[in-house]
């Protein structure tokens, strides 16, 4: 999949999403939440495209598509299907090389960082702990699939895992699940 079809498919996964919780509750305002941040990066993500920048048109697909999968995982957004950021090709020319580079290793320890910065906020008694438990090890996986990734030299495929698992974890601290022990700024709240 090069990077105009993964534009493609952030917005057709955003076309059918609607909130699957009551409209007036708490859950309902945080559903909103999370499909406007997907809509933003995907807005966001061909604005990058437009203007040629593949490099953060890119991350801001994987964002986005994390942000609808960390909300479809919570049972916030229905249809619940996932989007993990995998079958994409080379789709970095190498004109944008150094860009990429730079990008793809911040992201790497920015998320780095911030997964020893957050711990589960709800009781252990409550089944939002247990989420905070796979919402992290979301995270964690796809941060170590980066690694993999970025040793192996496809710094593309990194990036992409990087950017959606960082995703998992913001989504994680809107829902309330996580409480920010450390930076704030390596978050998007």
């Amino acid at each position: 999949m090069n990077l105009d079809d993964y534009g493609a498919l952030c917005g057709e996964a955003l076309s059918p999403v609607r909130t699957a919780v009551p409209e007036g509750t708490l859950l309902h305002r945080a559903a909103r939440e999370v499909i406007e941040m997907a809509i933003a990066y995907h807005s966001d993500g061909l604005a990058f495209l437009r203007g040629g920048d593949p490099v953060n048109a890119l991350a801001a697909f994987a964002y986005g598509l994390g942000w609808l999968d960390a909300g479809s995982c919570l049972g916030l957004l229905d249809p619940s299907i996932a989007h993990p950021p995998v079958g994409l090709d080379a789709c970095i020319p190498e004109s944008q090389a150094a860009h990429l580079d730079e990008k793809t290793h911040r992201y790497r320890r920015m998320l780095d960082a911030a997964l020893g910065m957050v711990e589960a906020a709800a009781d252990e008694a409550s089944p939002l702990h247990a989420g905070a438990g796979e919402f992290y090890s979301a995270a964690r996986t796809w941060y170590a699939e980066g690694t993999e990734y970025l040793d192996a030299g496809d710094f593309a495929a990194a990036l992409a895992r990087f950017s959606y698992g960082y995703a998992w974890l913001d989504a994680g601290i809107r829902a309330g699940l996580f409480r920010i022990t450390g930076e704030r700024g390596l978050f998007t709240v």
